[in-house]
């Protein structure tokens, strides 16, 4: 049964069937819909988002009310028609059109193919040519080829900020123009919506629909496709129609896709997703049913019947889960350093909103906002997220919360959220979402999907680490698995298998960077001189190089620190902490260790490095999970643990009921020795007041105040910036941060001092004229002709830090006169850093438009990039006695990779005979660390835990997480990203089957193999 069950419900590229092939179907206007006829919407963010709104679709039900139609909705953010990422086996429109037996297409194109520009309309019209050629011929209802109805893009709009109409119309038009000649030709049905006429008001973004619009553009589609006005709207039908889509969308686009169609669904995908899609699609099916009773006029309420809905059925559970405690007990399993105390500051005992905290906030009037999901790891059949902001006050100043508030309680999986603009940028797989109280009660009651398109085929992975650069950009990531497509008022943005955003709320405008392969993306801040530092890597600034051609990206980094196991750090620059730990940082960890530790941060030539020191805590309690930290406006330092019991996707179910769903605790850290300080006052402050807290050595403070700058008045943050610049005293120890500080903040306030950029840039401090080359990414056409000189200088710099600054900026500038500029930097010697920082300039898209493929000298520096590679290096023969080993007669060679993020090695099973030599070569290109160890038989469980049990002990690393244990034969030690490791052994001489596993933490249970011995 287990194969065959539920069978129906999986969509897979690989497996499931596609249309035949038929005689093209003619579409002609007005349109005539036949009785149960199945239409689809594909295409856009025009179509996507409609399903939010539901106009167009009740319009449908409202006019054909005996019809009973069905609607889904397979439009996706971004899409062009022939250019439509999926996650990785993610069946293909296809396949989805012809599972539901489709009758009827509309179809929304042009807008994101139109960023090609008007001379590429001819392709276009080809493209697009193709593309109905193929669709109408294709019997998605097993009968004939669908009728199909081409929209236009919607009009755009100028708004403050964004001059979308002025950019983008003229453009559009042609697109249109182009649409409306191929639909003729090739006899289907056009409906131009982009002449209409749109109410101010229509777009949030100049590009996008608000209700007002798509109010607008329903009316405008219905009467084009069916050649009447319609009758006023049914509100009953629309809310129902909103609520179908809601059920649907899950089932079409579920989140973590990696694990139900992907790489990881072997294992628990059946169980966790194929029921839930039957389940969602009876649910959908349900809502239909509901649809046509109120179309009908049968009733007129908006009751559901889903007594048809099936139990979801049992799901298996590994193996080791970890206990459960409350927190007096939790304490108790912390080791802590003696200098510090530690005390709960707030725990779902007092404050059960908490529940499942995932990242913390501290605002500008002292509380602190927390984001937490019950909802993680995603909704199921049924359910209904609920996830939560909750603010925390300790109004006594007793060290502990004493009030609760909810802010927000209808969010879903909030893994990252920021202030701004008056209120709360926040992580909504797949949105980027902004919530904002706008009446004052304290609760959030507006809500934007600001930008959508982000992948979701890992809700580990998704969109996190939002924090506001130095200068004013929102910057966020996504990570591994994940293809994010965004539609923008300036064109499309696509990133495949992670990359870093960039927004800016005031212009909407959103670019991408730093495109690698890694993991985890938690944890971001940046230290006293705008380096941004990162989990995964540590120095991030090597990193910001913009992306190469859409879908490629910049080759993985090898010998660079990077940490897939870590959620976020703090620099110690408060005096409330000891003096000798000042400079360094506190780093969470909950992975394979639970603990908070400290760093010194280290100036390493091209690029600053961490060095672990020592722990401030250390847990022997696995189900500590510290996710964020945060220095408090006092100088208290505040843990988010996400208390739970179970914490990896791959290594249990997503369904298993252990995972706990109502503990959260938040930990505060003070130093014995240390008094806390008086909160510094930022809201409601005076400008003047403000600028002066940029004066203060604590980043945090800064960071607040400068939030709080960006919430006035632009013109008069400038005109004191301007009086508070000039007055800055130039025998102060600190004048050129603060400085950099003002520099910073002009563009906070979208201003600018190319003055003061140019003062920077030849000063005498280099960790200032390296920020201050950082701005020449945004500010080279404001300097003029200055910029080329000025670069180049910064090229030239003595400073390393410095030449890696101007090479990035070269790849942001993106002229012929930058391109020839990094030609020259990398031509000098160089760090490992600085190297990749050349690199990836160079394979930026921007800079690849200036290449010259005969180049000798470009092509032996990427050539000799390339072999700085470690892979090899543990495969080499390193002396006689392993040369000998292996000239044996007889010797079996045997070659095992750890496969990249799946936690899975590739061969899981090799045959020997007894005694003979064996030479075992394991190669870890993964970013996580792995080892293999080979075992007695039949003691593949008691090695695995015993190794997962190695996780409370602090030199757990150190011994490779190698258990102590007879049942213990061989074994690699645990081998970092782009290393290998050569193992040399005879066989046993007893004939079995001898398991081997990876013992790092939490691996074993998928990570293993068997050696036969004969």
């Amino acid at each position: 049964m287990r194969g065959e069950e539920f069978k129906e419900h999986g969509l897979f590229a690989d497996k499931s069937p596609i249309p035949q092939q038929v005689e093209p179907s003619e579409t002609s206007l007005p349109l005539k819909i036949n009785s149960k006829s199945r239409i689809a919407y594909v295409g856009n963010t025009l179509l996507d988002r409609a399903q939010h709104f539901g106009h167009f679709e009740a319009l449908l039900h409202q006019r054909f009310p005996n019809e009973e139609l069905t609607v889904r909705n397979f439009a996706w953010s971004a899409d062009e028609i022939d250019l439509m990422p999926r996650p990785d086996n993610f069946a293909s429109i296809d396949q989805h059109l012809f599972h539901y037996r489709t009758d009827v297409i509309f179809a929304a194109f042009g807008f994101n193919e139109s960023f090609a520009g008007k001379e590429k309309v001819s392709e276009f019209k080809s493209r697009l040519q193709t593309y109905l050629q193929h669709t109408k011929s294709r019997a998605y209802n097993e009968k004939s080829g669908p009728k199909i109805i081409l929209m236009s893009p919607n009009q755009n709009q100028n708004i403050q900020g964004v001059k979308a109409a002025d950019m983008n119309n003229e453009r559009i038009r042609s697109y249109t123009d182009a649409m409306r000649e191929v639909a003729k030709s090739e006899k289907v049905g056009f409906v131009d919506v982009f002449t209409t006429e749109y109410p101010p008001g229509s777009t949030f973004n100049g590009v996008h629909l608000t209700e007002v619009g798509y109010r607008t553009f329903a009316r405008a589609l219905f009467n084009g496709t069916f050649g009447e006005s319609p009758e006023p709207l049914n509100e009953n039908i629309r809310e129902m129609v909103i609520e179908k889509n809601r059920q649907f969308f899950r089932r079409y686009r579920p989140l973590n896709t990696f694990y139900y169609t992907g790489g990881r669904k072997g294992r628990y995908g059946y169980l966790d997703f194929l029921p839930a899609m039957r389940n969602f699609e009876i649910m959908a099916e349900n809502r239909d049913q509901s649809i046509w009773a109120i179309a009908k006029g049968n009733r007129n309420d908006n009751l559901i019947d889903d007594s048809t809905v099936p139990k979801m059925p049992e799901t298996t559970q590994s193996r080791g889960g970890n206990k459960w405690v409350k927190a007096s007990e939790e304490l108790k399993s912390f080791t802590i350093d003696p200098r510090f105390e530690v005390n709960c500051f707030a725990s779902e005992e007092e404050f059960p909103d908490i529940a499942c905290p995932i990242q913390i906030r501290w605002d500008s009037r002292g509380r602190l906002w927390v984001a937490c999901s019950t909802t993680y790891p995603h909704v199921y059949p049924g359910q209904e997220p609920k996830d939560k902001i909750v603010i925390l006050e300790d109004t006594d100043g007793n060290g502990k919360a004493d009030k609760s508030t909810v802010w927000a309680d209808d969010v879903h999986i909030p893994l990252s959220f920021e202030f701004g603009n008056g209120g709360v940028f926040v992580s909504e797989e797949p949105d980027f979402s902004f919530l904002k109280d706008t009446n004052g009660d304290g609760k959030a009651d507006l809500r934007l999907r600001t930008l959508t398109g982000f992948g979701c085929e890992d809700s580990h992975h998704a969109l996190h680490d939002f924090v506001w650069t130095p200068d004013g950009d929102l910057i966020f990531r996504d990570s591994i698995f994940l293809n994010s497509q965004i539609e923008t008022a300036y064109g499309p943005i696509r990133v495949k298998n992670s990359g870093w955003f960039s927004y800016r709320p005031k212009t909407q405008r959103l670019q991408t960077f730093g495109s690698y392969p890694n993991t985890n993306p938690w944890g971001v801040t940046f230290d006293k001189w705008g380096h941004h530092v990162a989990s995964h890597p540590i120095f991030a600034s090597t990193f910001h190089a913009t992306n190469p051609p859409y879908p490629k990206q910049h080759p993985r980094p090898s010998g660079i620190q990077a940490y897939s196991g870590t959620c976020g750090q703090e620099f110690i620059d408060w005096e409330t902490f000891p003096k000798d730990m000042q400079g360094g940082f506190v780093k969470v960890r909950y992975k394979p260790t639970n603990r908070v530790e400290y760093h010194r941060w280290i100036d390493a030539g091209d690029h600053m490095e961490e060095k672990y020191v020592s722990d401030i805590i250390f847990s022997k309690n696995l189900s500590f999970i510290p996710v964020d930290i945060k220095f408090g406006p006092r100088g208290a330092l505040y843990i988010c643990d996400w208390y739970n019991p179970i914490k990896g996707h791959a290594q249990y179910s997503l369904r298993d009921d252990r995972r706990d769903k109502h503990s959260g605790r938040i930990w505060r850290i003070t130093a014995k020795e240390h008094k806390l300080n008086d909160p510094v006052k930022i809201e409601g402050q005076t400008i003047s007041n403000l600028l002066n807290n940029l004066k203060r050595q604590e980043y945090r403070i800064r960071y607040w105040t400068k939030r709080e700058l960006r919430e006035r008045d632009p013109d008069k943050v400038k005109k004191e910036l301007d009086k508070w610049t000039k007055e800055l005293k130039r025998d102060d120890v600190n004048f050129r941060h603060h400085q950099l500080e003002a520099l910073w903040t002009y563009r906070n306030i979208n201003k600018k001092n190319t003055s003061l950029l140019i003062e920077l840039l030849n000063c005498e401090v280099p960790q200032a004229r390296a920020a201050a080359t950082r701005q020449l990414r945004h500010l080279s056409q404001a300097l003029g002709e200055n910029a080329p000189k000025l670069l180049k200088k910064s090229a030239n710099d003595i400073n390393a830090m410095v030449r890696l600054e101007a090479a990035i900026a070269c790849s942001w500038i993106g002229t012929e006169w930058a391109f020839e500029t990094l030609k020259g930097i990398s031509k000098e010697e160089m760090g490992t850093h600085l190297n990749y920082a050349v690199q990836t300039a160079l394979g930026s898209k921007s800079m690849q438009e200036y290449w010259d493929p005969q180049d000798k000298d470009l092509q032996s520096f990427l050539a000799n990039s390339n072999k700085r590679n470690q892979l090899n290096a543990g495969k080499n023969t390193k002396n006689a006695k392993e040369a000998n080993f292996d000239k044996q007669k007889g010797l079996k060679k045997i070659q095992i990779n750890c496969i990249p993020e799946k936690m899975l090695f590739d061969k899981t099973e090799f045959t020997v005979r007894a005694k003979q030599p064996v030479k075992l070569i394991l190669s870890n290109p993964d970013l996580t660390m792995h080892n293999l160890v080979i075992v007695k038989p039949n003691s593949l469980e008691k090695v695995g835990i015993a190794g997962n049990e190695m996780a409370k002990d602090t030199d757990g690393l150190k011994k490779n997480y190698i258990p102590d244990l007879a049942e213990v034969l061989w074994s690699t030690p645990q081998l970092k990203q782009n290393t290998s490791y050569t193992l040399r052994f005879r066989a046993p001489k007893k004939p079995g089957k001898y398991p081997y596993l990876c013992t790092f933490p939490g691996h074993w249970v998928i990570m293993k193999g068997v050696m036969t011995v004969q």
